[in-house]
């Protein structure tokens, strides 16, 4: 039984609870006491004075008398955890084991606790586990909003469930829209069916049904699948890499690393180095431009667009910037800020942005239009609803040209935001297309500003230093190996992914044959194990790939097509186009060669076949002229194969 937080005792007397701090008050311990539990919320002395400032000197327990914490108060501090058992068994030793749901608390979540989260509210997780039922302690409820805002005598053990929480994706959903989701088979969270003058009701439209959650104590969880990393609230402005992170254990090898497999986890592009070579000029630059804009206290009209072309650095120096001025913040040399990050190729559509930017920032996942209009009252009328709003917001676009539609609105809204007096938003967008401005509207070119920063393509020389920091303190490439790999990319693309690709294939080509030697030592102890042998067989694999060697052998006009969409997709900088379009530059081309073109039948007989071999991507038929079109490989890729043709010489011109 809780103890009173004036007398510190614990009796059948009636009690009342704080609606902010959770604590339990006897009725007559309180000053003045009360003689009835008052209707609706009840906020202690204690709280209402902090929140008016003033300095609180909370009693003392007598000397000697330790203090008992409830089972619930270590629940919302991570002490225990509570879980929902899905099934029963037992096992042949006699043990009974059950498979269990997980919940979480609020400041385990990506976003942490926000100001509209509740003191007793939890989050269902997809993170199952089978536990023992020895460690089981007690039981306790998880309710939804209708049935919490009825309860009465169930006692100190109750919480509030309304949302699921997706651990690998850190995003939040409402468990009603799960259930209509697996009764109609299709999403209730459409645009329309929300209205501006309504206002948004917190409860659930369904009650679900009871559930029976039970806490399970830290000590006595042998086989859960993850441990939870710390969350500390002064992290929170840095998004979601940070907070409610799961610490992943390292995996144990039941034997010692060798060179190369050590090699191939370094070359690997997942793999995060300690630092980014060749590119300090670009990182200073950002660093200025980031520290100039969160200095000034209304961050006004601060755009900032970096272009170049792909595999060139782009997004992992603005990371690296952005993780080492973290530090900074941590440190006091410069004041806190949020951090957002958004992949263009996340989208399912433009307007989602709305919906992931309002989310990242609050923590709850709405519709577009609303999250529009809640984004406009935060940037434009200066609303702000809670303190941490009042930081300075820098918002990352990845991938920023896929954002463009036909009116171009969420261009212009977003780029229109940080215009607006005390907005305090900084954006930073990233393309591989250099004119991208001059491709929109005045209005829109006019927001993004001048402050441009180009990441040109690497040289041999930055690719093998690039490798190389990679490979530090592990021999085991030949030097002529690393930059027979580099030269080779530097000459195609300056891609520094495939610089690393090659190599780490080659690696495992390498890897490969010194398993085959009968030695076993010899995998050890060898220097200098990856050769030119191994590289070459390497590029062979990549830039002889079946669909390369396709692209090679196919037709005549097969190959202008394909030149054709590569030049107009980077001609307009977007990923698709339509074969409307496609046409007319395909039409455009033969004629400046002096090319006879074939007509329109024609083409489209030829689009469908490199749809058919999937060299391309179709969308229906039935659109005809409208219909899009996608490469399914890197432009690179037919760069590669076409630039040599020697069927139609001049195609090279337009593949450079």
């Amino acid at each position: 039984m809780e103890e009173c937080r004036m007398c510190f005792f614990s009796n059948d007397e009636v009690m009342i609870e704080c609606d902010d701090c959770l604590g339990g008050f006897h009725l007559k311990c309180l000053k003045p006491p009360l003689k009835d539990v008052p209707e609706g919320d009840w906020i202690c002395g204690f709280c209402e004075a902090l929140k008016m400032g003033k300095e609180v000197q909370f009693p003392k327990p007598p000397k000697g008398k330790k203090l008992v914490r409830t089972m619930r108060e270590k629940l919302l501090s991570s002490d225990l955890w509570a879980a929902h058992i899905e099934s029963i068994w037992k096992e042949v030793d006699g043990n009974y084991w059950c498979r269990v749901r997980w919940y979480t608390i609020p400041e385990e979540t990506s976003v942490g606790r926000q100001p509209h989260t509740l003191k007793r509210e939890l989050y269902r997780t997809n993170d199952f586990a089978d536990i023992e039922m020895e460690s089981v302690l007690r039981h306790c409820y998880v309710m939804t909003p209708k049935e919490y805002a009825k309860a009465s005598n169930e006692g100190d053990d109750v919480f509030l469930c309304e949302y699921e929480y997706d651990i690998q994706w850190h995003s939040f959903k409402r468990l009603a829209d799960i259930d209509n989701e697996r009764e109609n088979d299709e999403g209730t969270d459409s645009d329309e069916d929300w209205n501006l003058d309504k206002e948004p009701d917190s409860d659930t439209d369904e009650d679900v049904e009871y559930e029976e959650e039970n806490i399970k104590s830290a000590q006595s969880q042998p086989l859960t699948s993850h441990q939870l990393a710390a969350n500390l609230h002064k992290g929170r402005f840095f998004g979601l890499q940070k907070i409610g992170a799961k610490r992943i254990p390292q995996h144990v090898r039941c034997h010692k690393q060798t060179d190369l497999e050590r090699a191939k986890a370094t070359l690997l592009l997942a793999s995060l180095p300690k630092s980014l070579p060749c590119r300090n000029k670009e990182m200073e630059e950002i660093t200025a431009f980031i520290k100039g804009a969160i200095s000034d206290d209304q961050c006004l009209g601060r755009c900032l667009y970096i272009h170049g072309v792909p595999g060139t650095g782009k997004t992992m120096s603005v990371l690296s910037v952005m993780r080492s001025l973290k530090s900074e913040v941590d440190a006091g040399n410069i004041q806190p800020y949020t951090f957002v990050e958004i992949n263009g190729l996340k989208l399912a559509t433009p307007e989602n942005i709305y919906r992931v930017i309002y989310e990242a920032l609050n923590g709850h996942r709405v519709s577009w239009k609303k999250a529009l209009h809640l984004l406009n009252e935060r940037f434009v009328e200066g609303k702000k609803t809670r303190e941490e709003a009042d930081r300075p917001c820098i918002l990352l676009i990845d991938e920023l040209d896929l954002l463009v539609t036909r009116n171009q609105s969420v261009l212009y809204n977003i780029l229109d935001w940080p215009t607006k007096p005390h907005s305090k938003l900084i954006v930073i967008g990233i393309a591989n297309t250099m004119d991208l401005p001059e491709k929109l509207l005045p209005r829109i070119s006019s927001r993004m500003g001048i402050h441009r920063l180009c990441f040109g393509p690497y040289n041999y020389q930055q690719l093998q230093e690039i490798i190389s920091s990679r490979l530090k303190g592990l021999d085991v490439f030949e030097k002529q190996a690393i930059e027979f790999a580099s030269r080779k990319v530097a000459a195609i693309s300056g891609d520094a992914r495939r610089a690393l690709e090659i190599c780490r294939r080659a690696a495992e080509i390498a890897d490969y044959r010194m398993k085959l030697i009968s030695n076993p030592d010899f995998s050890t102890s060898g220097k200098g194990l990856v050769g030119m042998v191994d590289v070459e067989a390497a590029i062979q694999e990549m830039f002889q790939a079946p669909h390369i060697q396709m692209m090679k052998s196919c037709s005549r006009l097969s190959k202008i097509f394909l030149t054709a969409m590569v030049h107009e997709l980077y001609k307009t900088g977007m990923g698709e186009t339509t074969f409307e379009k496609l046409a007319m530059t395909v039409s455009r081309l033969c004629t400046s060669n002096g090319e006879v073109f074939s007509g329109y039948d024609t083409l489209l007989r030829v689009g469908c076949k490199l749809g058919e071999c999937r060299i391309i991507l179709c969308e229906a038929g039935a659109k005809h002229r409208l219909q899009k079109l996608q490469l399914n490989f890197p432009s690179d890729d037919v760069a590669f194969a076409l630039r040599d043709c020697k069927d139609v010489t001049w195609l090279s011109k337009y593949l450079n």
